[in-house]
């Protein structure tokens, strides 16, 4: 008799989920309300500053999402004035190779306000990040026809501290390029600080004008155009400069114009997931074609 109550309530089971509500599926196309999370994920875990726990705990969160999205990763350990750093660098596809970066550190002192406390980085840093993790789930394949590699530097955010320089992580990725059978590169894209939800993206005087016209064009033929807006504004010394000297032509997709920069009032609540999507589908929207 018990025997026979058990098989019942588990054939009941097997009917209960076979009649249940299937899990709805994911956009196939960028989704600024799902890179959202991403930014809170990561301020969720702290100050994420080079060299602590919580930066380290971001990285590892990044290779596992990477991971489960199929992509080859490969860290790149460093040590920069007796800290430990780490580049994570991923890829997929084959072709003419394309890399989009972002910096996934933040700045340990909030030298606009108050130096000393922190900075949280949830669009100085985490915006970036999350756009590049809504690209790895999107991507289609079977229009890149490319190579695209996903970047994601290190010991960006420190310059003029304690001695440090800015764009650490990327000016060492630069120059070993190559050494682990990476590809020439055709193009970088760099995205920083784009998460702003009263956003400003304009040309940046140090980026590749050729392409930044092709990507501010898409934006505009998106509907973005009020957003990534074709006028220069500023130069900037960020992590898409050490692949300039290169001979790589890279742009800095960057939204300059953001009163919480280097304050501790850079969180959550600054970003948009509108903003976060205007890049992200421009990007997307280039990388296919």
């Amino acid at each position: 008799m018990k025997h026979r109550r058990c098989c019942m309530m588990l054939l009941l089971a097997l009917m209960l989920t076979a009649c249940g509500t299937p899990t709805p599926s994911l956009p196939e196309t960028f989704s600024g309300d799902l890179a959202y999370p991403w930014v809170t994920r990561q301020c969720d875990l702290g100050y994420r500053i080079t060299g602590t726990d919580a930066h380290r705990q971001a990285g590892d969160m990044i290779l596992k999402e990477l991971r489960a999205q199929g992509w080859a990763v490969r860290e790149q350990p460093f040590t920069y004035k007796g800290v430990a750093a780490r580049n994570i660098l991923a890829w997929k596809g084959d072709g003419d190779a394309v890399l989009i970066g972002a910096h996934y550190d933040t700045r340990r002192a909030a030298d606009q306000e108050d130096p000393a406390k922190p900075v949280m980085g949830a669009n100085d840093g985490a915006s970036g990040v999350a756009v590049l993790l809504e690209l790895a789930r999107t991507l289609q394949w079977d229009t890149t026809q490319r190579r695209i590699y996903l970047a994601f530097f290190d010991a960006e955010d420190n310059g003029r501290l304690d001695g440090w320089e800015w764009i650490v992580g990327s000016t060492y990725m630069a120059a070993h390029w190559g050494e682990n059978g990476e590809s020439p590169l055709q193009a970088m894209v760099l995205v920083d600080m784009i998460g702003d939800a009263d956003q400003q993206v304009y040309y940046e005087r140090n980026s590749d004008p050729t392409l930044s016209k092709t990507l501010w064009d898409i934006a505009a033929q998106l509907g973005y155009g009020d957003r990534i807006i074709p006028e220069y504004r500023y130069a900037m010394l960020d992590d898409h400069i050490p692949f300039m000297r290169m001979g790589v032509p890279a742009v800095d997709m960057i939204d300059f114009d953001y009163s919480y920069w280097h304050t501790t009032q850079d969180t959550p609540d600054k970003v948009s997931a509108a903003s976060l999507e205007a890049v992200g589908r421009t990007l997307e929207v280039w990388l296919e074609k």
